[in-house]
């Protein structure tokens, strides 16, 4: 298997090593501003500004962001924007323990973890977290840098627009759409379509800023 490293050294990093660590690829190391140690065998490469230099050194290069997402913002956008731009491919991640179905299609950088079940027809763009237990229905539509959290339904149909966050626990009913920019609150029930980017909680959810 090729070889990767790994951008971030916080929890979420943890668990993306894991499912890389399954899928047999060789992990050169990971970067962040703080040296965390060895993180699961893996081990601290420094700052992102040698990232660079790893690129050149290891060809072909590929790597993932693992920094987690609990809001709504483009961060991690940009943070992959300037992987990119310094020559790393993005390669999508997908758990052997997850379950992808036929005609689903992931786009760059995006990370599927262990019990995710992605129905026939959906479509996810780039730099997505499928979380633990989540679950995709068919004929969906994810933007980029959606972050659907541990134990989140998204039933048939649905449209969510780029950098939202769906909460742990929260259900968006069949055939809703999402405007882009949706924090949606942990446990939280979305009935009817959202079409203003804010804060929603509660069942139903509603916007509270």
């Amino acid at each position: 298997m090729a070889e990767i490293v790994v951008i971030g050294g916080g929890g979420h990093a943890k668990v993306v090593i894991s499912v890389l660590k399954k899928l047999a690829w060789e992990i050169v190391g990971y970067s962040d501003d703080l040296d965390k140690g060895v993180i699961l065998g893996v081990s601290y490469l420094g700052p992102d500004r040698v990232l660079p230099r790893v690129c050149t050194s290891q060809r072909p290069c590929s790597a993932i962001i693992a920094l987690g997402k609990i809001d709504a913002s483009a961060a991690r956008d940009r943070l992959q924007a300037a992987i990119s731009a310094l020559g790393f491919e993005l390669p999508v991640i997908v758990s052997p323990d997850a379950v992808v179905n036929e005609d689903v299609k992931l786009g760059a950088g995006t990370v599927v973890f262990d019990g995710v079940v992605v129905n026939s027809g959906t479509v996810a763009g780039s730099l997505c977290i499928l979380n633990t237990n989540s679950t995709i229905e068919h004929d969906c539509r994810l933007g980029d840098n959606v972050h659907i959290a541990p134990g989140a339904t998204v039933s048939g149909d649905v449209s969510i627009g780029s950098e939202c966050m769906i909460g742990a626990g929260s259900t968006i009913v069949q055939g809703v759409t999402v405007s882009p920019g949706c924090l949606i609150g942990a446990g939280s029930l979305v009935v009817a379509d959202i079409d203003t980017p804010g804060v929603y909680v509660g069942s139903p959810a509603r916007r509270i800023r």
